[in-house]
């Protein structure tokens, strides 16, 4: 092979941008500098589409879409349409969940090369700024003007993890047969996503949370009214509690808790949060500056400390979000390539996919009150819209938060059916520093669910349609 020789080192390939990590943040970058006309290298040690689409997002997001599913046919006589028994074999969800993620994964692989990107396998560690080993099924030592690490994060194990009985979020979707209770240790988003999936399917579900309430990052409102949800689910949800220990055996696994005993369940899932994934790159021959938890380093335009090395995902430690990693991404590669681009993390949509379903954007009311803003909040329950009556998805509520003063919408949540699709609509708001007023003089189609925007913006306003004046609360 034909080699050439940059400071004394010798490599064997040379390539204008190389990414290590293909995940969602990853693969942007690399079709972005792609098309940007730049000659890209992407290096993965693992599964193509990293965490989200192998063991994160789309694998849980198939399984919750089983469990919706039935969720809806057992309704199905409020409808008037008798199904009888009802039954599911979660082991042919698994086997569903799997094809899923296996048609992604090659779909994604065609994708990348359709856009001229070789694709590297092995693991990444550096030589210098501009040098890079690949280790594995590709042995190579290459040369790369600019570099974009997005090698992500991975699962926090405060307890030690035999992925039989005690499992992290990734081991629990090799799952093959239900378990009759479980305890899950961590009520954040990840923890609260696989709660509803098991307790729709029957299983004994136990929430074990450090902190005064679960999904705290979320604001109150939407912490108790989860907590509401899950409760009448007949989900337990224990707050204030520490687990000190896990221990598996023969029956199950027994949880022990800081001065409040010990409980006894067939399995644990561990959802305590995770941690970047910066070990093993060698980093510091590239001079790059990380901190003692593995964090990264970046400004907004993604550049690390060392110029031409940028990071984007998890392992900076922003906002650990596959979108946030694209757009990130997006960002990463078009100042590699020339371009300028900043990040902004203002209008960022987050999603949890529990039964009902929730999202948000921008500032919860606590966060616009702290920041001195005088508040205004419009909440119109969904109980209330003509379309949610008629489909019989009545839980839930949206709810627009401004700034008095001036009008402009600081932030958003909603709960119910479809949030996921709703949020997009205040998050473009967000992003360009609209008001209420431009909500409200917007015509949303009749009957949808998006008009509950649109009578949360009154309602913050103080001109409610469909709620009476004396509903408005500031």
């Amino acid at each position: 092979m034909l080699t050439k020789k940059v400071n004394c080192m010798t490599y064997s390939k040379k390539y204008d941008l190389a990414v290590i990590g293909s995940g969602p943040g990853g693969y942007v970058a690399a079709i972005k500098a792609s098309q940007s006309g730049a000659k890209v290298a992407l290096i993965e040690k693992g599964l193509l589409g990293g965490v989200c689409l192998n063991v994160g997002c789309i694998p849980t997001k198939s399984l919750l879409s089983n469990a919706s599913l039935l969720q809806k046919i057992r309704k199905a006589s409020e409808f008037g349409i008798e199904v009888g028994n009802v039954s599911f074999d979660y082991k042919k969800m698994k086997v569903r969940k799997d094809g899923v993620v296996d048609k992604m994964r090659k779909s994604l692989e065609g994708l990348i090369l359709s856009n001229g990107i070789e694709i590297l396998r092995g693991s990444a560690s550096f030589v210098n700024q501009h040098e890079i080993k690949v280790k594995g099924q590709d042995n190579i030592h290459l040369y790369a003007e600019k570099v974009i690490i997005a090698t992500g994060s991975e699962p926090l194990e405060i307890f030690p993890c035999d992925h039989k009985k005690i499992f992290n979020s990734s081991s629990i979707l090799d799952l093959e047969v239900l378990p009759k209770s479980i305890a899950i240790i961590g009520g954040g988003y990840i923890g609260c996503e696989f709660a509803s999936l098991f307790a729709e399917l029957g299983v004994s579900v136990t929430i074990l949370e450090a902190l005064p309430s679960i999904v705290s990052l979320q604001g109150k409102s939407i912490s108790e009214t989860l907590t509401r949800a899950f409760t009448k689910k007949g989900i337990q949800i224990k707050t204030g509690v520490m687990v000190e220990k896990l221990t598996a055996h023969d029956k199950g696994v027994k949880a022990t808790l800081k001065g409040a005993g010990e409980l006894d369940f067939d399995i644990a899932l561990v959802a305590v949060g995770r941690k970047v994934v910066s070990q093993n790159l060698q980093i510091e021959n590239a001079g790059v500056l990380v901190n003692e938890r593995g964090v990264i380093s970046v400004d907004d335009k993604m550049e690390t400390s060392v110029p031409g090395i940028y990071a984007i995902g998890d392992v900076t430690g922003k906002v650990m979000l596959a979108h946030v990693a694209s757009h990130q991404g997006i960002v990463a590669a078009s100042n590699a390539t020339g371009q300028t681009a900043y990040m902004h993390y203002e209008a960022v949509p987050a999603v949890i996919f529990t039964f009902p379903e929730i999202a948000c954007v921008g500032l919860t009311v606590e966060q616009a009150e702290e920041k001195g803003y005088s508040v205004s909040v419009g909440k119109f329950p969904f109980l209330a819209l003509g379309k949610s009556v008629a489909s019989n998805d009545v839980e839930g509520y949206a709810q627009i938060i401004s700034d008095t003063k001036t009008g402009q919408i600081l932030g958003a949540e909603v709960v119910g059916y479809d949030a996921s699709a709703l949020i997009g609509e205040i998050a473009l708001a967000i992003a360009n520093e609209l008001t209420l007023d431009c909500v409200i003089e917007t015509i949303h189609a009749h009957p949808t669910t998006a008009e509950g925007w649109h009578e949360a913006a009154l309602l913050a306003n103080g001109t409610p349609i469909h709620l009476p004046p004396k509903q408005k609360k500031t």
